[in-house]
């Protein structure tokens, strides 16, 4: 089963020349996983051998006098001036030397969308453009993390005052205008909006000034102790002693909230009107200051929609953090727009930062303006959502962007594919916007690129390149490399269709401007995610220059540009695939835009299928696997000119006509026509390709076409060719050895090998050898497998002197793997010493018959058959089931169109909603996490638009949300509610998903399941035949049985249809390479075993009727009492809403009790029916609710219950355990009596003013006179009598306890007690409880502990579900 991680999210480099702040450090030395690609980089310069000299002339691209061919600069010298550009880069792409030329073409006029994770226009250089226009034209959360429910409306009081959504009073500054009255209300917890980052720096401080209130607290208490025991030296007066109880109680809950304290953030109210013009914002921040005078509603300088007046606000001066607001919904929704990294800003300063005063550290396009698209969703960790991708090209049409920069992705199952892509399709194909992403930091292996960048055909990715300047100005290294040349960890092409992947490459690195609660205007990030806007800007300059002297703007002829100018790096055909088609020239690209000005804006669209195989359709061609190696094989390419949208057919489709001269670069590899005619609807031809005669590793060709009337606008398209010829083990066992490899810094070596059918493992060993300083290495290993992303295996290994070290991982026979080794491009540079590496990779596999094993829910085991084809190993099976998954059907289900605010696509179609509900159940905490088979793991490749999940509990506090990759949650016991928000504008597909499986997974930790083996079919049953390790000899086969688990192992709550999950293994690697134990997933060849949950076994008491118990009591008096009951349910079913309906219930009750007087289930009805009243009179209530507690304690034999609850008898008796439940419900009617009374008294004195009487009697401290007469001992009285019947840990009894505690005047005991019930209580949490805690901190003055609790209330009970 090999593992495969999915990486999604901003690319910027985990591995850095030295860790920059809010990046992630570099890894451990030695790590190894598997992954498909995403997020590390590399660089190329192969050396493989040749049999075959094989001359490959590449089509030419015209190259800098300042750059060479391998994009180094020449006789660089670092000064001041020369420094502060290393910083940020614009040399290496000539848009240092194009804005020299073209002052005014530096970006003006050019609109850039950020897709990113929020830009903030706070941020230094990100105010203004070169032209002294707004820099930052709107700012848009199009995720909806930052969304606010302000659909509550409400009215000023006459003081001018608001009840806020958090419960607080709000003073409504008099000179808003507001000319219908009505405040839109919502709250948020202020954590929600900001960055890990940030909330961990907030928290820091928050706990340190709590941390010194909370100790003035504790010494002041432990003083009142002190001084306690001065002066009562014997305290054996009872009174004294629950005194000095009480003290001490304040004390240990001090020091308890100590150590639970658990910062959830301040919370803050907003408030939307209509000022007759616009929505206005304003928000009460008090929460978050420490002067009671700041942060007050009426002080807020109310905002409107950003793009309006562009203004936006600071949350306080502690966290430092930007915010915009926008309204949508007609003032029901209000979005505060944060960023969930600083990424986003980082990003937007590459293309467009303008400093005045430091033009070095400008941006690429100074005069460019931005529109920030957060799609990276706060809630998520900053991960994109389908929602906020959508939503981001609506708004790019909606602002007539020029320009769209992503620098997000992930790896892909299935490229230039799903409902992301054909969006794009349209917004560059209809509405002329240029698309720039990066291309991934996954690198060095092949086929590493991730979507949408360098997977999207409608999209220039762009790789990450390093110059000499940089890496000695902005990476301080003590010596730059030679030249310039692809960051380690830049993904490389080609796509798993063929297509090359990395078009383009710009420089990788940069210090560029931060958010400003970063404490910090600007810092280091490298990634294709800097490479990216370092294009992006690079094409704002041409646009911006194509604009201004009339030449119309097409992505086509833009992109044209951009690659046939572009500065090759590197010397081998195939550092195409690394580098796309070289460096970007800027200069130079608008030379070749304005030659072309003339010609037909057209993009050629390429598919390729192999003649005689109805495959998919590609985009290049990749032989990768030997068979495809070893044979000429033949190919049918489609050229199919693509022109924009509303294109005149007569004007410009019948006219088109191009003669194409098609060029090879390898013509003893691949052959192909030498001429096309070419018209509007395409042409097609054929390609032979016979790699029979290459040498073994890696080749790159190209057929490519050229205008014969106009040769200089190079090749029109491009069809790459990649040919991964492995190597074949012949040796037995199989074992490969490369020995001598050398390597310099940012050297790649590259190998090929066909691993042998029958393999699932390596075990593979790594010396190396010639150096003194510390050499830091990247092993990547790839694998591609139909419909499958690319199973990637990665390790980053430093060896701090020469040494050895091992690895293992899985691997899938017969198919070619590629190893790629590189020495980190600034590893040991400096050091002049080659690194030499030896490598031993050894194949291991144990062949079975079932790649996944299945157990049906009977007794029966599976038969397995496995045979060692390789080698001999060691068979010594395990298995064990981890997880058990629990399927749900939806309880609720609602389809719904969007707001046509922001989801209402260009084309005019409404987006839907479909959102299903689920419940479930844990009777115990678990860690748990939902699975949608149909859809998770795919956000690009995927036909739905998005999916997003919450789980909550009965009290609507939310523990989990999620999207395409659900993370596992801890729950509490209790029951939950999931909802799923599905979104697409197709009704007909949401329609189909109306009644969608979810699968709700759960960890099992101590019910694990170990699976035993046999070698006899009857083993599970008879316990014979034990199977646990035997050799496999090669082409040996041995069959066994792996059973079922019993049934006393299988987990609780396991209904019927519930699947256990779970991974078995085959093989033993040796101890030096990994010591798995009994867990089979540490093995690097496991599988997926699991168990389907079969019907519980049928009660075995079920059927035997009670009736068989023959009755005493006589015919009538079994009718006399069947309709008695049937008269009391009766009762029970009355409403009493109104004062009929308690009337006709009053009539009833006393006829019933004048017919039943001492009946104790009736009198306990009566009294259930009285407090469940809603009236008026409240004394005369409370006093009817006494009487009635009373009469049901008198109908109770105490004396006779006492006597039967203290006799132990027979459990198997019958008759016993019928009384037994008898009077355990009786016990329980009598200690609801005693409770209902105990409140009612209370209720009742403090109706009456008499709660100083109470108190008094009790013991307290009289405080109030009382003002009348009345029994004060009752209450004590009835809590005396609850005392004998009670459980000590029943709410009912703490409930009365806290109450006499409070009323004594012993507010820590009490505080004590109500810690003691919320501890004990179930599922879900009492709100009630909560609020008393409270109530008693207020008591006793500890305001900060108030306020803490105060917060958690929003937190534990909050008003409604957050939206989605």
């Amino acid at each position: 089963m090999p593992t495969v991680l999915l990486f999604k999210g901003p690319y910027v480099s985990r591995y850095q020349s030295f860790p920059p702040p809010f990046l992630s450090p570099p890894p451990p030395p030695h790590l190894g996983v598997l992954i498909t690609p995403k997020s590390r980089s590399r660089n190329t310069n192969n050396t493989t051998s040749r049999k075959t000299v094989v001359t490959r002339a590449m089509p030419g691209s015209s190259s800098s006098p300042e750059i060479d061919n391998n994009g180094a600069l020449r006789k660089f010298k670092l000064n001041e001036s020369s420094f502060l550009a290393s910083l940020m880069p614009k040399k290496e792409i000539g848009a240092d030397r194009f804005i020299e030329a073209h002052r005014e073409f530096d970006g003006r006029g050019v609109v850039i969308a950020i897709f990113d994770s929020g830009v903030d226009p706070a941020a230094a250089g990100l105010q203004v453009t070169s032209d002294g226009k707004p820099k930052v034209l709107d700012v848009i959360d199009c995720t909806g993390s930052g969304d606010i429910d302000v659909s509550t409306i409400v009215k000023a009081d006459a003081n001018g005052c608001i009840r806020g959504a958090s419960g607080a009073s709000l003073i409504i500054n008099p000179s808003w205008k507001n000319p219908s009255g009505e405040w839109h209300v919502g709250y948020k917890l202020v954590y929600e909006l900001l960055t890990d980052t940030l909330i961990t720096r907030l928290k820091k401080e928050r706990k340190k000034k709590w941390d010194e209130k909370n100790q003035e607290t504790i010494a002041e208490a432990v003083k009142q102790v002190e001084e306690f025991d001065k002066k009562q030296r014997e305290v054996d007066e009872l009174k004294l002693k629950r005194t000095r109880e009480d003290l001490q109680d304040r004390v240990d809950y001090l020091k308890k909230q100590a150590e639970s304290y658990d910062d959830k953030g301040p919370v803050i109210d907003a408030v939307v009107w209509h000022d007759g013009e616009v929505w206005r914002v304003a928000l009460d921040t008090q929460s978050l200051e420490d002067d009671p005078e700041c942060g007050r509603l009426a002080d807020f300088v109310p905002l409107t929609n950003y793009k309006i007046e562009r203004k936006y606000g600071v949350f306080s001066k502690l966290d430092a953090c930007t915010f915009v607001t926008n309204v949508y919904n007609e003032g029901t929704i209000l979005s505060i727009v944060t960023d969930s990294s600083p990424h986003g800003t980082h990003v937007a300063g590459i293309a467009t930062a303008f400093h005045p005063k430091e033009p070095l550290l400008n941006g690429v396009a100074p005069g460019a303006q931005v529109i920030s698209c957060k799609i990276g969703d706060t809630r998520l960790g900053s991960m994109e959502t389908g929602t906020g991708l959508t939503r981001a090209l609506i708004a790019v049409v909606e602002h007539k962007c020029d320009l769209i920069n992503m620098s997000y992705g992930e790896s892909t199952m299935l490229p230039d594919y799903g409902r992301f892509v054909e969006l794009v399709d349209e917004v560059v194909n209809k509405y002329r916007v240029v698309f720039v992403s990066s291309a991934g930091n996954n690198g060095p292996a092949l086929t590493t690129v991730g979507a949408p960048g360098g997977t999207t055909s409608s999209i220039i990715g762009v790789g990450a390149y390093v110059s000499p300047a940089m890496a000695a100005g902005a990476h301080a290294l003590v010596e730059a490399p030679p030249e310039g040349l692809e960051y380690t960890w830049s993904s490389r092409g080609p796509t798993a269709d063929g297509d090359l992947g990395v078009y383009v490459s710009a420089p990788g690195g940069a210090v560029a401007p931060v958010p400003t609660w970063t404490l910090q205007r600007r810092m280091l990030m490298n990634g294709t995610s800097m490479s990216s806007p370092s294009a992006c800007g690079g094409v704002a300059l041409v646009i911006s220059a194509m604009k201004a002297e009339g030449i119309q703007v097409s992505p086509y002829s833009v992109r044209k540009a951009l690659e046939n100018t572009c500065a090759p790096i590197g010397c081998l055909p195939e550092d195409k695939l690394s580098n796309g088609e070289g460096l970007l020239q800027i200069d130079k690209a608008f030379e070749y835009a304005q030659k072309s000005a003339d010609l037909p804006c057209v993009w050629y669209k390429i598919k390729i299928s192999q003649a005689g195989k109805s495959t998919t359709t590609l985009r290049g061609i990749y032989l990768r696997e030997a068979s495809y190696c070893n044979q000429s094989t033949e190919w049918t390419v489609q050229v199919e000119p693509q022109f924009h949208e509303g294109t005149s057919n007569l004007e410009q489709l019948v006219p088109f006509e191009e003669c194409i001269e098609l060029h090879s670069s390898g013509k003893e590899v691949v052959r192909a026509p030498e001429y096309l005619l070419l018209t509007y609807n395409g042409r097609s031809f054929n390609v032979v390709v016979d790699p029979t005669k290459l040498s073994d590793g890696l080749h790159y060709f190209e057929v490519y076409g050229i205008d014969c009337k106009a040769p200089w606008r190079g090749p029109l398209f491009r069809i790459p060719i990649t040919i991964t010829k492995p190597k074949v083990v012949e040796t037995r066992p199989p074992l490969v050895t490369f020995s001598g490899l050398p390597f310099q810094p940012g050297h790649i070596v590259r190998k090929f090998i066909e691993v042998p059918y029958g393999a699932t493992w390596i075990e593979a060993t790594m010396r190396t050898s010639g150096f003194d300083t510390a050499r830091r290495f990247y092993i990547d290993t790839v694998q591609l497998s139909p419909l499958l992303r690319p199973i990637k295996w990665e390790s980053v290994a430093t060896f701090s002197s020469p040494s050895t070290k091992s690895f293992t991982f899985s691997v899938e026979g017969g198919r070619t793997m590629e190893l790629a080794i590189a020495q980190f491009w600034s590893s040991g540079i400096g050091s002049h010493e080659t690194a030499v590496v030896d490598l031993e990779i050894a194949f291991h596999g144990i062949d079975v018959s079932k790649d996944e094993v299945i157990l049906d829910g009977s007794e029966a085991p599976v038969r397995i058959e496995a045979q060692a084809l390789l080698s001999s190993e060691k068979l010594a099976p395990i298995a064990k089931l981890n997880k058990i998954r629990v399927p749900y059907r939806p309880t609720d289900v609602k389809l719904s169109a969007l707001s046509a605010d922001r989801d209402k696509l260009p084309s005019g179609k409404q987006i839907l909603a479909l959102t299903l509900t689920y419940k479930f159940k844990l009777e115990d905490g678990a860690e748990v996490k939902p699975q949608i088979p149909l859809l998770n793991n795919r956000i690009y490749d995927n036909k739905f638009e998005s999916q997003f999940y919450m789980i909550s509990d009965s009290n609507k506090r939310v523990y989990a949300m999620g999207d395409v990759y659900p993370d596992s949650a801890k729950l509490p016991k209790g029951e939950y509610t999931l909802q799923l928000h599905l979104r697409h504008e197709n009704m007909q597909y949401l329609e189909k998903l109306k009644q969608l499986v979810l699968f709700i997974e759960r960890k099992l930790e101590k019910e694990a399941v170990q699976l035993s083996f046999y070698t006899q079919p009857d083993g599970p049953i008879t316990g014979n035949g034990s199977f646990k390790s035997s050799t496999l000899d090669p082409g040996s086969k041995e069959a066994f049985y792996v059973g079922p688990p019993t049934k006393d192992k299988i987990p609780k709550n396991s209904p019927e249809g519930s699947v256990l999950l779970g991974a078995i293994s085959y093989g033993k690697p040796s101890a030096e390479v990994i010591d798995q134990g009994n867990d089979p997933e540490k093995n690097p060849a496991s599988y997926l075993i699991s168990y389907q949950v079969p019907p519980a076994k049928l009660n075995e008491d079920k059927g035997k009727s009670s009736a068989s118990t023959k009755s005493t009591k006589s015919v009538s008096e079994r009718i006399e009492e069947e309709v008695r009951d049937a008269k009391i349910k009766v009762l029970a079913s009355l409403k009493q809403d109104t004062e009929e309906e308690r009337e006709e219930w009053r009539k009833l009750s006393i006829s019933l009790k004048s017919e039943y007087p001492k009946y104790t289930l009736l009198l306990a009805q009566i009294l259930e029916g009285l407090v469940s009243q809603e009236v008026e009179d409240k004394i005369h209530h409370y006093e009817e609710i006494i009487a009635a507690a009373d009469e049901v304690v008198d109908s109770i034999d105490r004396d006779e219950l006492a006597r039967f609850l203290s006799v132990k008898g027979d459990p198997d008796e019958e008759e016993f355990e019928k009384t037994k439940k008898k009077m355990e419900k009786t016990r329980d009617l009598l200690v609801e009596a005693l409770y209902q009374k105990g409140l009612a008294l209370v209720e009742l004195a403090s109706l009456k003013g008499e709660m100083a009487v109470l108190a008094a009697n009790l013991g307290a401290e009289v405080v109030d006179k009382p003002d009348g007469e009345s029994s004060p001992d009752l209450f004590e009285e009835t809590f005396k009598e609850l005392q004998k019947w009670a459980d000590p840990k029943s709410c009912k009894y703490g409930t009365l306890l806290m109450i006499r505690e409070r009323h004594n005047g012993r507010l820590g005991t009490a505080l004590k007690v109500v810690n003691e019930m919320i501890q004990e209580e179930g599922d879900p949490p009492k709100k009630q409880l909560y609020e008393e805690r409270i109530s008693l901190l207020e008591g006793i003055g500890w305001r900060h502990l108030v306020t803490y609790e105060k917060q958690w209330m929003l937190v534990r009970f909050p008003p409604s579900l957050p939206l989605f």
